[in-house]
């Protein structure tokens, strides 16, 4: 056996490789790190997931959103709201979240290297430091086991130039130094969407651009329509159906600008634009990896996990990658990546679901009925303020079994969990209607629409109740 540096290398330390490097070290391996940013926590702590969700946060705060439907749509806690106000809480949770994953690393005695890596062979990586005065250095480590978590870029078009102010990536939109009046995004994907929805609750002329027909075509068609019909009541222009053939910046009367042209002839003229136009795998041009079940590449010993291998390239999914990737390298029985997890869309309102949509459920030719609860209905939803929310469950007309969970509106992608517990004991919907909850609290929607769902059958199964205040 030849002689490694490390039982384990990992390229990256987002949650895919901080998952890996950590669980490797439990398991009493040696295990170094690479990270070229500089900080540790990849695009989702620096500039993904948890500043565009404190971001969020910070938005529905200032703006006064959440009151609006009992004070009125023009509502403001505060005025001439800034992008200083809007980062002052994103820095903090940022500078936290950096603070907790290098302590957790220290802990586990993970040796850390802020260096670009490098394959010099399939054992050997060549890591090149680059100081703040642009010093070059250079070392060689090997391993046994390397875990690729490279993670991902945001896509640049070579033929758009990108400038960190008025034309953005979601990577930099962050760094804007001005709200700007008008905003064009560029790919209505989850992070268009999500960014469009924010800068729209600031009153920001928000125009949606995307070049397919139809929005977030995973996730169910009437929560989609529910966000479309409250963007557009926000004020977003939903261009669908468009392709961007170029982008330019100019100077008019109003100030700097850009001028984005359509493919069908059109131009938007705005602020500013956020090209969000999807990611790319952080591999020099090499795009996605392959990996089989075990995250082993054509390369067994050496592992991809996390956004850079692709679907479903969410935080919560390679973080299991990750842990289960080093499990396995160590001869250490696991258990594969959950079927069953859910998504969140992290929009303004926000959306979360689990489990199979009325359109799959459709084509497969599989019997299925749908029980509603609107927010507006529940005592809780008055409370908040939220007229808007609604959550669906999906379930089969014969046996009653739960298929599908679906919900928009506040609290979305907390409350999807009981829906996701429920479906993974294969339970009917009935288990809603014998289940106590918090009174008065948005869970209760489980219920209200589980009697929904059954009343629309004309009666119940044996074993449930057969009325309810709320129906």
């Amino acid at each position: 056996m030849p002689e490694f540096t490390y039982d384990m290398l990992v390229i990256g330390s987002g949650p895919a490789g901080q998952r890996a490097a950590i669980q490797a070290a439990k398991l009493g391996k040696r295990v170094a790190m690479a990270e070229r940013r500089g900080v540790v926590g990849g695009a989702c702590i620096n500039t993904g997931t948890i500043p565009s969700k404190t971001l969020r946060e910070a938005v529905l705060h200032l703006s006064g959103y959440r009151l609006r439907s009992l004070y009125g749509a023009s509502y403001t806690v505060k005025q001439h709201i800034t992008m200083e106000d809007l980062l002052f809480r994103t820095d903090h949770v940022v500078r936290h979240e950096i603070d907790v994953t290098l302590h957790q690393l220290m802990r586990n005695d993970v040796d850390l290297f802020n260096a670009h890596a490098q394959f010099v062979d399939p054992h050997t990586l060549r890591l090149i430091d680059l100081d703040k005065r642009g010093t070059r250095a250079m070392r060689h480590l090997s391993a046994a086991t390397i875990v690729i978590a490279a993670g991902t870029e945001a896509t640049r078009d070579e033929h758009i130039p990108f400038d960190g102010q008025r034309i953005c990536s979601s990577d930099d939109v962050l760094q804007m130094q001005r709200l700007p009046h008008s905003l064009a995004v560029v790919g209505a994907g989850v992070i268009g969407l999500e960014y469009a929805s924010l800068f729209a609750a600031l009153g920001v002329r928000v125009t949606l651009i995307d070049k397919r027909q139809r929005l977030l075509s995973f996730i169910d068609a009437e929560i989609v329509d529910t966000l479309a019909h409250h963007l557009r009541e926000n004020r977003v222009t939903l261009r669908l159906g468009e392709e961007v053939s170029g982008m330019e910046p100019f100077n008019d009367v109003s100030g700097d600008r850009v001028r984005i042209q359509l493919a069908s002839g059109k131009q938007v003229v705005t602020d500013a634009a956020l090209y969000s136009i999807g990611r790319t795998g952080a591999t020099n041009d090499r795009g996605r990896i392959s990996v089989n079940e075990r995250y082993q590449t054509n390369v067994p010993h050496i592992y991809a996990v996390g956004d850079v291998i692709g679907f479903p390239s969410l935080a919560s999914t390679s973080m299991e990658q990750g842990r289960l990737a080093a499990c396995h390298a160590f001869g250490v029985e696991a258990t594969s990546v959950p079927a069953l997890f859910p998504y969140g869309v992290y929009s303004i309102p926000e959306i979360s679901m689990v489990g199979r949509t009325e359109e799959e459920l459709t084509a497969e030719g599989v019997p299925y009925e749908v029980g509603k609860a609107h927010y507006r209905e529940i005592a809780r939803g008055q409370i908040i303020g939220d007229t808007i929310g609604l959550l669906k469950l999906i379930f089969h007309l014969q046996t009653h079994a739960l298929l599908g969970v679906h919900i928009i509106g506040d609290g979305a992608s907390e409350l999807i969990h009981i829906g996701q517990a429920v479906l993974s004991l294969n339970a009917p919907i009935e288990y809603f209607v014998n289940t106590v909850f918090n009174y008065p609290t948005l869970a209760e929607c489980y219920k209200t629409a589980a009697f929904d769902g059954i009343n629309r059958l004309g009666g119940v199964r044996q074993d449930a109740v057969a009325t309810s205040s709320r129906n």
